[in-house]
């Protein structure tokens, strides 16, 4: 038997996952490892009269944490204007998909742009 389940980081950190049982099982954790073992316990009790014989696959996807130009601007620590000017000078990653409503990143894409960004900024601080 195989189960279809999705996982994500929340909005305020915490870990979310859905198994596409009838009902469906939800578990959470404060870091992905733990949500994990929630949602496998939870199944496992989701599932009592399996025959013991029976091997279930638990198929998790894992949804990546997009940013939009207010997210990534939190993380640099800048307003949305200096995001903005990043973009339309080709300095800043590329987003992965631009909708009507703006552009979105990998919040980790934006994350690594902001250590290596700071990385330099440190460097050239040195050098004076």
């Amino acid at each position: 038997m195989e189960i279809r389940a999705s996982m994500r980081q929340g909005t305020a950190g915490r870990w979310e996952a859905r198994a596409e049982l009838d009902p469906p099982v939800m578990a959470s954790g404060l870091s992905r490892d733990r949500c994990m073992a929630a949602l496998e316990r939870a199944v496992r009790r989701a599932l009592p009269g399996r025959s013991r014989g029976e091997t279930v696959v638990l198929t998790v996807e894992v949804q990546p944490t997009i940013a939009g130009v207010a997210e990534a601007a939190e993380i640099m620590g800048w307003d949305k204007r200096r995001i903005i000017t990043y973009i339309d000078r080709g300095s800043f990653p590329p987003p992965i998909q631009s909708l009507a409503s703006g552009r979105i990143w990998l919040r980790s894409d934006v994350e690594r742009f902001a250590a290596e960004w700071r990385e330099r900024r440190a460097r050239r601080a040195k050098r004076s």
